[in-house]
């Protein structure tokens, strides 16, 4: 772990005792304000020396409750994750406070103090640690606090994550080599970067590697104190959590396709339903102005209306805003049109093209925004789709994938999902389909909102938009 991990790590333990104090402050004098005041006039006794002697010692609570709440992990966890926790956290730590009141009979005398802590809290911590995080990223763009990591495996994987590094020094890898296997040249270079102090991991980033090379590996790393990291591979290593059971006194383990079975599913459904109610709401002047513009540029029906395969490999209807002239999904297999214009995912079941003539001016507006897939919140209603899932997928897609590629299927397809905010367009196929089977297995409620939340920043910022 480097310096600077460790240092900022150390370093929210009293910057979290600061502001909890600071909040708890805040919210005395947000009471004691002649604002608050006059709405709500204050008929108790709460010296501020009293307040502040309560609140030092009641500080203490909280950041021993936070570390219970794994909020001072030396690794950096998901942000949302995090404000979770914080959030957990801090209302855990008020219940306690409030309980040890209650028993040492030294009844607190303002409710409205308690919620505004809480409240204050929870905003306090969450900058504070988001300050934290970003002053971390700056520096790594720097080249402070980066682990320097030797990736072995030349794959397709290893390039991608090489790439990925090097694009993005905040995420904290630096590579410092490349190596096709872990040979004994390999770690002849490992040791002449380790003796300069230029290395601190390793990462394995080849899925076919065998046992022998990952123990080795594994064996060395351990051996020379370096951090090891390995790429699994995607589809046997990746499955969800196993159910062992025990038939005729021998453990049969069983290995659940996805989590969305049982009461996942009752979750996600009823997920679907309320937000997909709430989206259409919300939208529907949106969608009553795309409707209007799409119709005076080209009339008539203003709906597209194909076939998709859905969960099961059965198929629907699917509706979408129409982006483009009449009859374009023929192009697609027009030998001419495709010698002209190419296809960007030759090679793959997937047609593409960045600067398409089939699409229309207000149709290209509406694609730009996402405008055109507004509709599909009617078939998550009606349960065709789901809001988070594989993107729908088309017949003639479907009849080319291969067998481990049809287990996007396993789910209905979705509005949104890991393919779309992690790289929408950008991505090949494989690395798509990747993504998609990571959340088939990997599926949470907090996964979904995550996806949800980071929807309209890939939308608005248009990474691999058309």
């Amino acid at each position: 772990m480097k310096r600077v991990n460790l240092f900022f790590a150390a370093l929210l333990l009293p910057l979290d005792y600061i502001v909890l104090v600071g909040a708890a402050c805040f919210a005395y004098w947000v009471r004691f304000s002649p604002m608050i005041r006059e709405i709500r006039p204050v008929v108790f006794d709460l010296p501020f020396d009293a307040f502040i002697k309560v609140t030092t010692l009641s500080g203490f609570v909280f950041l021993l409750i936070f570390a219970f709440s794994g909020l001072y992990v030396i690794r950096q966890m998901r942000l949302a994750t995090e404000f979770v926790r914080i959030v957990l956290a801090v209302s855990a730590s008020i219940a306690v406070v409030l309980g040890i009141a209650f028993f040492s009979r030294e009844l607190f005398d303002s409710r409205f103090i308690v919620l505004a802590v809480w409240g204050f809290a929870i905003v306090f911590i969450s900058v504070e640690r988001y300050l934290i995080r970003m002053l971390q990223r700056s520096l790594r763009n720097f080249g402070i606090g980066l682990q320097r990591i030797v990736i072995i495996g030349k794959t397709k994987s290893g390039q991608s994550l090489k790439k990925y590094f090097q694009k993005h020094p905040r995420i904290g890898f630096e590579v410092v080599e490349h190596t096709n296997h872990f040979t004994n040249s390999t770690i002849d270079k490992i040791l002449a970067l380790k003796n300069k102090g230029m290395v601190d991991a390793i990462m394995l980033a080849n899925p076919e590697v065998d046992k022998k090379e990952i123990r080795d590996a594994k064996s060395f790393s351990d051996n020379e104190q370096l951090n090891f990291y390995y790429l699994a591979e995607v589809f046997p290593s990746a499955a969800v959590k196993p159910v062992v059971h025990t038939l005729a006194g021998q453990p049969i383990i069983e290995v659940p396709k996805t989590p969305l079975d049982g009461w996942g599913a009752i979750w996600k459904r009823g997920f679907d339903v309320i937000m997909a109610l709430i989206f259409i709401t919300l939208t529907s002047p949106f969608m009553i102005v795309a409707a209007l513009a799409l119709f005076i540029e080209q009339p008539g029906n203003v709906f597209f209306v194909h076939k998709r395969v859905g969960q099961g490999g059965k198929s629907y209807n699917h509706l979408k805003f129409r982006s483009m002239i009449k009859d374009a999904h023929k192009y697609r297999f027009d030998p001419e049109f495709i010698k002209k214009y190419g296809n960007e995912r030759g090679g793959t079941p997937l047609f593409k093209l960045t600067h398409d003539p089939r699409i229309t001016k207000v149709g290209r507006i509406v694609r730009k925004l996402s405008i055109d897939e507004l509709p599909e919140l009617f078939m998550v209603l009606i349960g065709r789709m789901s809001l988070i899932g594989p993107r729908p997928h088309m017949p003639e897609e479907v009849a080319d994938y291969k067998p481990h590629q049809k287990q996007v299927l396993t789910i209905k397809p979705g509005m949104t999902g890991m393919a779309q905010v992690g790289g929408r367009a950008d991505l090949d196929f494989d690395e798509e389909v990747q993504l998609d089977m990571h959340y088939i297995q990997n599926w949470s409620p907090w996964l979904d909102l995550i996806i949800l939340f980071k929807t309209p920043i890939v939308v608005i910022f248009g990474k691999g938009a058309y």
